[in-house]
């Protein structure tokens, strides 16, 4: 690691409290050597002066180190299992479950699981967290505005009950966003809330080193109850889940131990 990178690290952590040393080195810094180049900066000490001096900036920063790349329904097998094996069986235990969409980038994952869970009892008993890094990105989510292209897997009957077609694309309507928190949180640094019955984190703990991920499980499993699952990505299948407290109930798809 660069003199000028570590203590870009350093500076960031003090200014942000993102601590970007538990992100992958590699990929982190090739992604923000491409902004720094692009802004013409010589070195990370001027990039770093360059945020203080502009918001926009720095708001582009976080774009860049946070991955917004999401769709509703992504990866539609998993979602099946969700709607079809894990929400029945949570809901044998209660009808209103507590439930957070960690990381959720631009909403399409939160949506998604309002959207299923509308199938099984009335939106107003369903309450749903959203939380990511990226303060701009969380704009986005709430104005609930998407092209076609990410609405390529919503079932038919779902984009005609829950999305209004305008000049934007397509807008998600104001029942379903009513059910939705969103709110600005690092995954690294914060407090999570507990007794969760559900949380769904997908396609970003790859990006995390493997000390990272080890603290992460252990704070997901802390948030849930016992019973509790979490929903990973397809990427990211937790090959040793008894060390959290967990047992695999299906792909992807981990409970937490009754204790």
């Amino acid at each position: 690691m660069t003199q000028d990178y570590r203590q870009f690290i350093t500076n960031i952590k003090r200014q942000t409290g993102i601590d970007l040393s538990l992100y992958k080195e590699a990929q982190m810094k090739r992604r923000l050597n491409s902004l720094r180049e692009k802004r013409g900066f010589r070195d990370f000490n001027q990039f770093y002066q360059g945020m203080l001096d502009d918001g926009e900036l720095f708001n582009e920063f976080l774009e860049r180190m946070t991955i917004n790349v999401s769709e509703f329904y992504r990866n539609p097998r998993r979602w099946d299992v969700l709607e079809n094996k894990i929400i029945p069986r949570l809901l044998t235990q209660k009808r209103r479950l507590k439930i957070w969409s960690a990381a959720c980038s631009t909403g399409e994952e939160p949506y998604t699981i309002a959207m299923i869970m509308s199938k099984f009892v009335p939106l107003s008993s369903v309450s749903i967290l959203a939380t990511d890094i990226d303060r701009a990105i969380l704009e986005r989510a709430k104005a609930g505005v998407y092209s076609e292209r990410a609405l390529k897997e919503v079932p038919k009957d779902m984009l005609k009950k829950y999305f209004t077609k305008d000049e934007l694309g397509y807008r998600v309507t104001r029942d379903i966003k009513s059910v939705i928190q969103f709110k600005e949180q690092n995954l690294l640094s914060d407090r999570f809330e507990d007794d969760f019955d559900l949380i769904v984190c997908r396609n970003v703990m790859i990006y995390f080193t493997e000390e990272a991920k080890h603290e992460l499980y252990h704070k997901f499993s802390d948030a849930l109850k016992p019973g509790g699952v979490l929903f990973v990505g397809s990427t990211e299948q937790i090959f040793n889940p008894s060390t959290y407290g967990f047992e695999s109930e299906d792909t992807f798809f981990y409970r937490k131990v009754s204790t």
